[in-house]
């Protein structure tokens, strides 16, 4: 069963080798992905099951590896087991954020982390179905587990950003706010996967997993919503 979840966004900027002298402009974004692993720690799973989207769908159970060095920096990050398995840049984003967390390498080689960490990789061209499917999947059973969900809202916000400007996109945020902040699965489950690829909402099927493991009855709190660069980035905690 799904204990806890949190929404966090996955831009490369947010480690800090790679933001050099822009680091401090995303120092808000970090501290709130640091208060939502925190309360997902609090909230006691037995396990941590961190999601994102990828060229094809993988459950990394054993973890997996990732790099930063398609961005210019000699940087690797471990999920869970780090076993031979290489992290989609959701993923490999969704372990650095675990490095500074209660999930760190060090409390796990000590045993004192939470509980272990897998890895599930969700298509970028899911269905809605599938990805609802998928998240059911994950929760299914006696286990108490918590969701780590990584993706971004629209890429379409300035005419600066990765898909230029979009008229549409700061309203499709909005809403995508709205239901994160209410926890609101139904609105999840409905965001289309066509306008979501012309808004390059890169977070769209990790976001309709956690509508398919959620259910109603849910209660939410939106921690960050801004658009730095052009993209949509949200820190959401559901309990």
């Amino acid at each position: 069963m799904l204990v806890a979840a949190a929404v966090v966004p996955c831009p490369p900027m947010i480690v800090p080798e790679l933001a050099r002298g822009a680091v401090a402009e995303l120092d808000a974004l970090r501290a709130a992905c640091d208060q939502a692993l925190a309360a997902l720690a609090a909230s006691a799973p037995d396990r941590l099951v961190v999601v994102g989207a990828g060229p094809v769908e993988a459950t990394l159970g054993d973890g997996g590896v990732g790099s930063f060095a398609r961005y210019g920096v000699d940087l690797e990050v471990v999920l869970g087991g780090g076993a031979d398995h290489e992290l989609p840049p959701a993923l490999a984003v969704g372990a650095w954020l675990l490095g500074r967390s209660p999930w760190a390498a060090d409390r796990v080689a000590a045993g004192t982390a939470p509980s272990p960490v897998s890895g599930v990789v969700i298509a970028a061209d899911a269905d809605p179905v599938r990805c609802a499917t998928r998240g059911a999947e994950l929760v299914a059973g006696a286990d108490r587990v918590a969701l780590l969900v990584v993706g971004d809202g629209s890429a379409c916000r300035t005419e600066k950003a990765p898909g230029y400007l979009d008229a549409r996109a700061e309203q499709y945020d909005v809403a995508l706010a709205a239901a994160l902040d209410t926890a609101d699965p139904a609105a999840l489950a409905a965001l289309d996967p066509a306008l979501a690829e012309e808004l390059w909402v890169a977070g769209r099927p990790a976001l309709q997993v956690l509508a398919g493991a959620a259910g109603p009855g849910r209660s939410g709190r939106l921690l960050y919503d801004e658009a730095p660069y052009g993209v949509g980035y949200f820190v959401a905690l559901w309990s």
